[in-house]
């Protein structure tokens, strides 16, 4: 009995070990998109990534078939999703821009549009998928997705220059 437990528990090692081997670059990319760190500098991204592939290994044996990778993905946006209500303090559809500005590509969008353009460009899940794993309308995402490639396509600009103060002698 004990050596079939070991055996099934290093078999279900070594299958989550090659499903990381292959996906955790991946998955580690769309985190670091999410948070809008640094490629180089992304704790918040290793930690969301951290705790979404932990929750995949604790399921392991229950996915039956399910997509480890879709799975997987699911909970790194829904944890984003949470993580951005408690450290922003409300839902994530009323975030204001200028809080806490992160420093990404992705800087100038809020959580929740970053979270709906990762989903739907980065990793092309689908509107009424986004829309359902967000609780949110397909219009409310389409929307949401739209209004954050214009602000990519054109980002707000920058406050001018001081002008030096030139003083009489």
């Amino acid at each position: 009995m004990r050596e079939r437990q070991a055996s099934r528990n290093a078999r279900r090692t070594r299958e989550f070990e090659a499903f990381v081997a292959g996906a955790g670059g991946r998955l580690l990319h769309t985190a670091t998109l999410l948070t809008a760190e640094p490629r180089n500098g992304n704790p918040r991204a290793r930690r969301l990534l951290t705790a979404s592939l932990a929750h995949t290994y604790a399921v392991w044996d229950r996915l039956h078939g399910e997509d480890p990778y879709d799975r997987t993905r699911q909970y790194l946006a829904v944890r984003f999703a949470r993580g951005a209500w408690h450290q922003y303090g409300g839902p994530v559809r009323v975030l204001l821009r200028g809080r806490a500005v992160p420093d990404g590509v992705l800087r100038n969008l809020t959580p929740q549009e970053r979270l709906i353009l990762v989903l739907r460009m980065y990793e092309g899940v689908a509107e009424e998928q986004a829309a359902a794993l967000l609780g949110l309308p397909a219009e409310r995402v389409r929307v949401i997705c739209a209004r954050a490639m214009a602000t990519l396509l054109h980002p707000p600009r920058e406050g001018a220059a001081p002008i030096a103060k030139v003083v009489p002698s």
